[in-house]
């Protein structure tokens, strides 16, 4: 039986320890003190220390790899997973005993979907639990039907186009990485697929989406999958406002370069910089970078790349004095101020989900360069649904050739279809500021949220709504 309340909600936030899935959901934790929750982030000790954001508290679990994280498995997905199960469930459990007595005992845990024993901890100790997806909705109904066995994987050409009610069809090039090369990944497919054998035990289900961004590909999923959109997950400073100095996700595992990117925009023209990041985990081969980089030059825009250090070989030889009029690259910047810069004009992405919201929700066009997993129906969901971007043809080697990356640039930098491609941008940036406003649908959603915690005193059984 859950444990009565007296309008003293505490909700723990419990996500997968990389940045792409910290940062929506520690936001996730803000929008709920907001509204008078009392959040608590539980992550690992290595991830713990980077993680700081007003009107919530961070709390330290074990992963079992407590001075270095996952590096200490040599990229071991399954060993980590494995030992995360164990001691994270152990020490989670302690965090919840340890409020058991407190003016806030533990209500719900928040958990990220790829940590299902987190409802376990929950069930145990007789609080809600509530599944938290990071990806988009999408996503969720393709992996939530192959789990089901509603769909199959497609094994040849002929299984193709991949037909998923809500989706447009999808050929090889838009399925994710897993599902078009399931033996290439079998740790990741299985953690994919292991996000639903006990979903139907979880109170509440949340993806960081909004309705009117992806409400067809719900329509025909909510038997299967009852969740809630409750995103974008993107800081209200630039959003709605209604969070006083959101302006960060206060999660930061890198030092933003912040000055030195923004006093190099104010000297550009307003939407004349193509902006290029591919995420804190992608790396393009040596040739694909090769083939964006004179792409870059020979098209003549202006650019700011931001290029881990660790990339930073892969450059042409002497690359950087070459372009030093036109572009600056730099280790690390701050996206959202990026992306919300008048100077932006562009954003070439690898459309990793967070990427994707935050360029829909400041309303940037996009050129996409997927790269694997769930980037790829990302971009054609970007291309072909919201049209707010181009998506370039690899060649027979899978490599975006110059010639293609220019053309692409040029379409969304410059005429007709520029045009047209600006205003549905314009057009999605106010419907998610809508969403997560006043009244909006992900407002509503996270109030409901909100409200059945605060007076669970009257609810006496799960799954009221």
């Amino acid at each position: 039986m859950v444990q009565q309340r007296q309008n003293n909600a505490h909700v723990v936030v419990l996500p997968y320890p990389a940045q792409g899935h910290i940062n929506p959901l520690v936001q996730f934790a803000k929008r709920l003190a907001s509204k008078g929750v009392k959040a608590t982030v539980a992550t690992t000790h290595y991830t713990a220390a980077s993680i700081a954001a007003p009107g919530i508290t961070v709390e330290p679990i074990s992963d079992g790899f407590d001075e270095g994280g996952f590096a200490q498995t040599n990229n071991n997905v399954q060993l980590f997973l494995t030992s995360f199960k164990t001691n994270g469930s152990r020490t989670l459990s302690h965090l919840v005993q340890k409020h058991r007595q407190s003016a806030t005992p533990v209500t719900c845990i928040v958990y990220d979907s790829f940590f299902p024993w987190a409802l376990d901890v929950a069930k145990h100790h007789g609080v809600y639990g509530a599944a938290f997806f990071t990806n988009s909705a999408a996503v969720c109904n393709i992996f939530c039907r192959i789990h089901h066995g509603f769909i199959r994987v497609p094994v040849n050409k002929e299984d193709l186009p991949l037909s998923v009610p809500g989706l447009p069809p999808l050929d090889h090039r838009a399925l994710p990485s897993f599902v078009r090369f399931p033996q290439s990944y079998p740790a990741y497919m299985a953690m994919k697929l292991s996000q639903f054998p006990n979903l139907k035990e979880a109170d509440w289900m949340f993806v960081n989406t909004f309705e009117e961004l992806e409400g067809e590909v719900m329509t025909g999923l909510t038997e299967l999958f009852p969740a809630k959109m409750i995103g974008p997950m993107v800081p209200s400073g630039y959003l709605d406002g209604r969070i006083k100095g959101d302006k960060g996700y206060g999660a930061s595992l890198w030092k933003p370069l912040n000055e030195e990117c923004s006093n190099w925009l104010e000297a550009k023209e307003p939407q004349s910089v193509v902006y290029i990041s591919f995420g804190s985990m992608v790396s393009l081969t040596s040739e694909q970078m090769e083939e964006v980089a004179w792409g870059l030059k020979e098209s003549g825009v202006s650019f700011l790349w931001v290029l881990r250090e660790s990339e930073h070989g892969k450059l042409p030889s002497g690359y950087r004095d070459l372009v030093k009029d036109k572009g600056l690259i730099v280790t690390w910047c701050n996206q959202l101020e990026l992306l919300a810069h008048q100077a932006t004009g562009c954003f070439v992405t690898h459309c990793g989900w967070n990427s994707t919201l935050e360029s829909l929700s400041l309303g940037v066009p996009v050129v996409c360069l997927p790269q694997w997993a769930d980037q790829l129906p990302d971009a054609k969901f970007m291309e072909d649904v919201w049209e707010v971007g181009v998506w370039p043809k690899e060649d027979e080697k899978g490599v975006v050739r110059k010639q293609e990356f220019v053309k692409s640039l040029k379409d969304v930098m410059e005429g007709e279809r520029s045009q047209e491609i600006r205003k549905n941008a314009n057009k999605w940036k106010k419907l998610a500021r809508e969403a997560v406003g006043e009244g909006g649908s992900s407002d509503m959603h996270i109030n409901q949220f909100v409200s059945h915690l605060m007076n669970a005193d009257k609810n006496r059984s799960l799954n009221v709504f």
